[in-house]
């Protein structure tokens, strides 16, 4: 999996890309805290994943919890019509703020 990285006004939007699964998501949870301790506002840019797995959604969900004690901000953009089933099925939906673009999550968080 490549993860990319911006910062839009303060706003760190990681960009993943590939499969998020057993095989990626220690490295993707790691840049997804770091990229929440460094700035407390990130977006995940969804549009390049292709498959996320338990060991994916896992990843989200310990991020979400950091979030929620250390008081940062944390959204997903651009899910994929799959990948939002899976967070459809799962409840992820009601864990996560999701906008349909990255710039509506930057501008939600900025």
């Amino acid at each position: 999996m490549e993860i990319n990285e911006q910062d839009q006004g303060g706003v760190i939007v990681l960009e993943p890309a590939g499969r998020l699964d057993s095989m990626s998501c220690r490295n993707f949870e790691a840049r997804l805290l770091a990229a929440l301790d460094q700035r407390g506002a990130v977006v995940v840019d969804c549009k390049g994943l292709e498959y996320v797995s338990s060991a994916g959604l896992r990843a989200l969900l310990v991020a979400a919890k950091r979030n929620r004690t250390t008081g940062g901000r944390l959204a997903l953009a651009e899910l994929r019509d799959s990948i939002r089933e899976v967070f459809d099925i799962s409840g992820f939906t009601s864990i996560f703020a999701i906008f349909p673009t990255v710039a509506e999550a930057v501008a939600a968080l900025g």
